[in-house]
């Protein structure tokens, strides 16, 4: 049997499938983005911000708790099984929030959110990465993460809009049930991508590639300088994103923003995101993984203090914009820097710790924000959390190493 090439050109169908698939499962966080804080307020009377952040709470713990068995399962069993097992569960999210009669149930249609991200998400990205080259990771990455933010940040502007035409719910969840069966669809027509796994790890015959777990989550967590100081920055991350999920509808909210502007703004924050991963990929594949990943997490932490700073509606959309680039910064690059220094038989389980640790961020960014914000309001909560990127930049300017060379010396 005909061994399969490795490289994006070579598997370009293949590839642009992957691509198109995730900008749907990003589109089922996207509805989400602007709807669900003011839902908590409004429609259950969630008078606590604590409070009504548990629905993130609960995605990014179940979301981060599934990455990390994801990647294991699918170096076991294949990655396709586990894609469409992430589709069959989001199609129940939607439904869920549209009958909801309690938050409790809200909650528990983000548990189920999370397990589709979790398994969903790392899916198509650790398939594009088996069908990449060494030197093509970040450029994958890139276009996945492109996608996926791409998704999001069209939902999070749709779903605003009909929010205000028409009402915060069910309308804008109509929409959830048509993305979880188009992305249902797309993954019963993608193929695997094991042939694909089976010639890298034939081509790092040198390299150990059965790890026990143990072993590779105390690797890629603290062990290993470079997957370790990767797994904060991925944390940091998603804490300033966990908070500004929950708070900027709310912080925007009380300087007078609409709601069709907050959605504006809360859509545009992904949507650079999105854009510059195409570029931010790219040059990691060029110029190392190190300087984007440090500058990125610092970009982040002064977008956030700029927003606190500034009075007007532009201001406030530069900022988001700055966010969204100092976040493009630093997603793509951090995933690229896990797959250099892991080797192909354990790369998913790495993969799968990292984005453990990266996405449990999610949880304890809104944990933390809606704490402070209770207790010292929501401008301190964003300025306080903006001190984790800000923290994480200075480990990746100290303690990371340039990965891209690591992965060059393996080919």
């Amino acid at each position: 049997m005909k061994q399969p090439k490795i490289g994006i050109q070579s598997n370009l169908p293949q590839f642009i499938l992957l691509v198109v698939t995730n900008l749907f499962v990003g589109s089922m966080v996207g509805i989400e983005r602007t709807v669900m804080p003011l839902l908590g307020e409004e429609q259950f009377g969630l008078a606590s911000t604590s409070a009504a952040l548990s629905f993130i709470i609960s995605f990014g713990f179940s979301k981060a708790i599934i990455n990390y068995f994801a990647g294991g399962i699918a170096d076991r069993y294949g990655r396709k099984k586990v894609l469409l097992a992430g589709w069959a569960i989001g199609l129940f999210v939607p439904v869920l929030i549209i009958f909801a009669h309690a938050w409790w149930v809200i909650v528990v249609a983000n548990v189920l959110l999370g397990i589709n991200q979790g398994l969903a998400w790392s899916m198509t990205v650790n398939m594009k990465i088996d069908l990449s080259k060494a030197d093509q990771r970040g450029t994958a990455v890139g276009l996945n993460e492109f996608a996926g933010y791409s998704g999001v940040a069209i939902l999070a502007a749709v779903s605003g809009y009909v929010a205000s035409t028409y009402s915060l719910r069910p309308e804008p969840f109509y929409i959830g049930i048509a993305v979880g069966l188009i992305g249902l669809f797309m993954a019963l027509i993608i193929k695997d991508t094991e042939g694909h796994l089976k010639v890298q790890m034939e081509q790092s015959s040198g390299e150990k590639n059965d790890l026990s777990a143990k072993t590779v989550f105390q690797k890629t967590t603290w062990q290993d300088r470079n997957l370790s100081t990767a797994s904060f920055a991925g944390m940091s991350t998603n804490l300033k994103d966990g908070m500004a999920w929950g708070l900027f509808p709310l912080y925007f909210t009380t300087v007078g923003l609409s709601v069709s502007q907050i959605g504006t703004i809360v859509a545009v924050y992904p949507a650079a995101w999105g854009v510059f991963q195409l570029f931010t990929g790219v040059l990691s594949d060029r110029l190392g993984r190190k300087k984007l990943i440090t500058y990125g997490m610092w970009t982040q932490a002064a977008a956030l203090w700029f927003i606190l700073a500034v009075e007007s509606y532009p201001l406030w959309m530069t900022g988001a914009i700055l966010l969204g680039i100092g976040t493009a910064m630093v997603y793509p690059t951090l995933q690229a820097a896990i797959s250099d220094v892991a080797a192909p038989g354990w790369r998913a389980s790495s993969m799968g710790v990292y984005r453990f640790w990266r996405d449990s961020g999610y949880a304890f960014g809104a944990l933390l924000a809606g704490i402070i914000a209770d207790f010292m309001g929501v401008t301190w909560a964003i300025g306080l959390v903006a001190m984790m990127p800000f923290i994480a930049g200075l480990m990746a300017q100290f303690r990371l190493g340039e990965t891209l060379k690591l992965s060059n010396r393996k080919q």
